[in-house]
């Protein structure tokens, strides 16, 4: 038993070390005004919070627990102490585009969009005057600084390890706000006119040199194809005939009025022998 008291002797001496002894004065006073006139101030001492809200409360000046009331109901004492709201949902925002001279020197407007919560609602009251505000600006500054140090392929190419770079920026500069952010996404990139029309033409170019890369691949395993159907046929005279009215058979599948028959040479030279 003299443990305990000693215990709460000594709570009570942090307490008091923490307001002071005329600031226990007030709330002792401000108690005994409480609970005289009940009946009307239960309805100022009483407040409602929602699921998704925290509140943070003032007592003189000092925040009073190191943890956040709600949700639901709790009880403050009127006069000196005094509570801020704190929303604890996903928010999200747009970053303005931003005209930023990447590593190799090129122009460009980038936006974005940041997902964030409040995961300390005390540190996001305490320590910082606007957190969201400060979130947004801190999050311009941020895309600036990452993207300064790409080069114009790696920005076009690499959003997903861009969008990363910057969400660990940002969740470690706000920490100390009691700020999370949970997503960050590169929205558009957008480029000069003439850079624009410097590179569809240069995209063009090299389909067209693909392109005829392939033709003439495709022209040299014809030929090689067409040599070895002409070896076949030399050495059977039958194939070429086969051949023949093969091509026949195709053109007249087509409904054609007008028929060619090819007439092999060997029978004409019999005929003319005659």
């Amino acid at each position: 038993s003299l443990t305990v008291m000693q215990h709460g002797a000594q709570c009570i001496a942090e307490r008091t070390g923490s307001l002071g002894c005329i600031g226990w004065v007030i709330v002792i006073i401000s108690g005994l005004f409480t609970t005289l006139l009940f009946p009307i101030t239960i309805w100022f001492c009483l407040k409602i919070v929602q699921e998704y809200e925290r509140a943070v409360i003032f007592r003189l000046g000092r925040i009073t627990d190191r943890k956040a009331k709600g949700p639901g109901i709790f009880f403050i004492l009127p006069c000196t102490d005094s509570f801020v709201k704190v929303d604890l949902r996903t928010v999200s925002f747009d970053i303005p585009p931003q005209e930023i001279l990447t590593k190799d020197s090129v122009t460009v407007s980038v936006d974005g969009v940041v997902y964030f919560r409040v995961s300390d609602p005390i540190a996001s009251v305490a320590n910082v005057s606007n957190a969201d505000f400060s979130t947004r600006l801190l999050a311009q500054t941020t895309l600036r600084n990452v993207l300064g140090t790409k080069n114009l392929s790696e920005l076009l190419s690499d959003r997903e390890g861009i969008a990363h770079s910057m969400q660990s920026n940002l969740d470690e500069a706000t920490d100390n706000w009691g700020i999370k952010v949970e997503r960050v996404e590169i929205k558009d990139v957008k480029l000069p006119h003439q850079l624009q029309r410097a590179m569809a033409a240069e995209a063009e170019a090299s389909r067209e040199a693909r392109a005829k890369v392939i033709a003439a691949e495709g022209e040299m395993n014809a030929s090689r194809a067409l040599k070895e159907a002409s070896l076949v046929i030399a050495e059977s005279p039958s194939a070429l005939q086969l051949r023949y009215l093969q091509t026949l058979n195709t053109i007249a599948a087509e409904k054609n009025s007008t028929i060619i028959f090819p007439l092999p040479m060997d029978i004409i030279s019999h005929f003319m022998r005659k």
